[in-house]
């Protein structure tokens, strides 16, 4: 087979996207040029790589083998050119950063102080719900997760670094507010707002639930904690947050934390990737940056 490395970066592209014109622009080329460049890579390997269905790209399983080469040999020279970086005494490149939605109230802030000790490191930050994260951490899309749930299935160097509890929330006027202490079962009336199924904060609400022979008896489902503040906010029911997810203006104004008893919910973030991973070196340096900025917390 011959087929160049931009070849090899345009077909990875495409994976990623998607698209072919959104490879096109990631590459700075003409659609046409991609199109044909991709052909010649098809042609070279000798099967199809991709097919388009309405106007979305799927990749073939011979397709889907070649994103998961091309992905390693790009990751492997863009770790050999930070290692020539770090021996030439510079620290430049790119550090890819996936996390799950609620871990967007803290991580951002830690990645800005990081990018103010190095400032000609490329930052691709990507938010997701917990399923996207765990696939792009199946896929190894990037160089560092956080999530507060990792897959048990798969091997995973898995660092905790900062506690991450769950708080039972109501509106700032709800009759219980000013009691000082509740048990669970105090709540069975009221509905309760969740995160969708699968999220980590969902999981570990059911595990608690479950934990403690409890059912809410009304359920309401929504997909992100903006939306779960304001329907608590709005007398819809009570909800249980990260409290990072929580601001301080809210807390008292709109929203209250009800003192039930088990809350909150211990548990932890993590910052994880594959055991067989090898980081590069501004990967390594950010874990570090991170597992300290958490313990001076």
């Amino acid at each position: 087979m011959s087929i160049t490395f931009r070849q090899l970066r345009l077909f990875l592209a495409l994976a990623d996207t998607g698209s072919v014109s959104s490879a096109a622009r990631a590459m700075h080329v003409t659609q046409p040029t991609a199109s044909m460049q991709l052909r010649e890579v098809s042609a070279s390997v000798g099967l199809p790589l991709y097919e388009v269905i309405g106007r979305k790209v799927f990749l073939t399983d011979a397709g889907r083998q070649l994103a998961r080469t091309a992905r390693a040999i790009v990751d492997e020279w863009e770790r050999f050119g930070q290692q020539v970086n770090a021996m030439q005494g510079l620290t430049r490149g790119r550090l890819r950063v996936a996390v799950v939605s609620t871990a967007k109230y803290f991580v951002p802030r830690l990645l800005g102080d990081f990018c103010a000790r190095h400032p000609e490191i490329e930052i691709s930050l990507e938010v997701l719900n917990r399923d996207g994260v765990v696939q792009r951490l199946r896929e190894n899309r990037d160089d560092l997760y956080v999530m507060s749930q990792p897959p048990a299935d798969i091997d995973l160097e898995d660092r905790t670094f900062l506690d991450n509890p769950l708080v039972l929330i109501a509106a700032a006027d709800h009759p219980l507010a000013q009691r000082q202490r509740l048990a669970l079962k105090a709540l069975q009336g009221d509905r309760f707002i969740l995160r969708e199924r699968g999220s980590g904060t969902r999981l570990a609400i059911d595990r608690h639930f479950a934990q403690h022979g409890f059912e809410p008896g009304l359920k309401l489902e929504l997909g992100s904690n903006e939306a779960i503040k304001e329907a608590v906010a709005g007398h819809l029911g009570v909800a249980i947050v990260s409290r990072h997810a929580l601001k301080d203006s809210e807390l008292g104004q709109d929203l209250c934390v009800l003192p039930v008893s088990g809350f909150p919910i211990r548990s932890q973030w993590h910052l994880v990737h594959p055991r067989a991973k090898q980081l590069s070196p501004i990967a390594t340096v950010f874990r570090e940056h991170l597992l300290r900025s958490a313990a001076q917390a």
